[in-house]
């Protein structure tokens, strides 16, 4: 089977990423599953931060393998070409930064200071499969932050930074450049790009929905024929909740 196109040369419309912020991760799976996708969530990351805005952007991505003694000792860091410094630099305004650590997490992917960096330049948010160090700090950022778990221990411990903006896996999940990452307090879900505007457009009227869902249960109406919605009043009930 040939790979996909690029995703980052698939046009973006601009309504997409504005609609998508007002559609949950549990939404997006949902519509995802239906079309036969079933292992876009990005498994084993939360944010570190409480309260934050649901975080939308294409996918930049950055690439770790395991480190080795003779390729990471702490100089490695003095080098101006250093991936993960690159990456922090040259990550796109608006875009996220997903880090593919292996899902190890005994050693940090960044730190505060790196991320604060991001967020001066316009970056939309983080999501690692590996651990954040300074977590404090990365969770008080605006930017929000994704992530296995705080670990203290450097990135040259454990991740040698090997590639820039190629196809990743992260939490399990394909990550491929300019995909569409949405990240709320359910997790992260990775959209391929090509359905990014098919998925913004189903998911609004979906949220709406279970809006009306929501205030039905509330207000003691039992969940069977409800949801999904196969008795023949509920929509008739819902066009009517709609037009209050």
């Amino acid at each position: 089977m040939a790979n996909p196109a690029p995703a980052d040369q698939i046009p973006l419309n601009s309504d997409t990423l504005n609609l998508l912020k007002g559609i949950s991760t549990a939404t997006i799976a949902t519509l995802l599953y239906k079309k036969g996708f079933r292992t876009c969530y990005i498994q084993g990351v939360a944010p570190l931060g409480a309260g934050q805005d649901r975080m939308v952007g294409p996918a930049f991505t950055l690439r770790y393998i395991v480190a080795r003694e003779d390729t990471d000792p702490l100089t490695a860091f003095r080098e101006r070409d250093h991936p993960q410094r690159v990456a922090i630099e040259t990550c796109p305004e608006g875009y996220v930064l997903v880090m593919d650590c292996r899902g190890d997490a005994t050693a940090a992917s960044a730190g505060s200071i790196l991320l604060t960096r991001l967020q001066v330049r316009g970056g939309a948010g983080v999501v690692s499969d590996g651990g954040i160090r300074d977590a404090a700090g990365a969770a008080a950022l605006q930017m929000p932050v994704f992530a296995a778990k705080p670990s203290a221990p450097t990135n040259l411990t454990r991740h040698h930074a090997v590639d820039i903006d190629v196809p990743i896996s992260c939490g399990n999940a394909a990550v491929y450049p300019g995909d569409i990452i949405v990240g709320d307090a359910d997790g992260v879900m990775v959209i391929p790009r090509h359905l990014a505007g098919e998925i913004a457009v189903e998911g609004a009227p979906m949220e709406v929905f279970e809006d009306f869902v929501l205030e039905e249960v509330m207000n003691g109406r039992p969940i069977i024929g409800l949801y999904p919605p196969t008795d023949p009043d509920t929509l008739i009930r819902f066009e009517a909740w709609k037009g209050r």
